[in-house]
């Protein structure tokens, strides 16, 4: 059965530059394999990036071992569904493409709250750093 994305259509590419995605197929996928639930397609924002690194999640430096390249403001990127959630809680969630997150984020994290951090990705989406 083919993922769908949290509008119950199907599950649109988050990010080819870098290549995200649990799979590394840049769509957010979330199969038996990806405990974490990569599952949410969000625009790095630096206040995301310094709030992950200050709990414990550092996605800005690369490592790879595990075939990741450490994001910067701008990038998309599937991340953990519980960690988008601890940042929305905190005041600093990543923008979320709908289109690109796939519904089983809604296991974890409220539809109102994916809704309240939508965003449009701009053809530029450096401009949000």
């Amino acid at each position: 059965m083919a993922d769908v994305n949290v509008r119950g259509e199907p599950l649109q590419p988050c990010g080819a530059d870098p290549v995200t995605g649990f799979y590394r197929t840049g769509d957010c996928a979330c199969g038996p394999e990806d405990a974490g639930l990569h599952a949410v397609c969000a625009v790095m924002t630096r206040e995301f990036l310094e709030h992950q690194l200050s709990v414990g999640n550092d996605l800005s430096t690369p490592r790879p071992e595990w075939d990741f390249p450490g994001l910067r403001p701008g990038d998309r990127w599937c991340v953990v569904a519980v960690r988008w959630l601890q940042a929305y809680n905190d005041g600093v969630p990543a923008p979320v493409v709908l289109a690109a997150t796939n519904a089983r984020a809604l296991e974890v994290i409220p539809r109102e709250a994916l809704e309240k951090a939508a965003v449009d990705v701009p053809d530029d989406p450096g401009a949000l750093g």
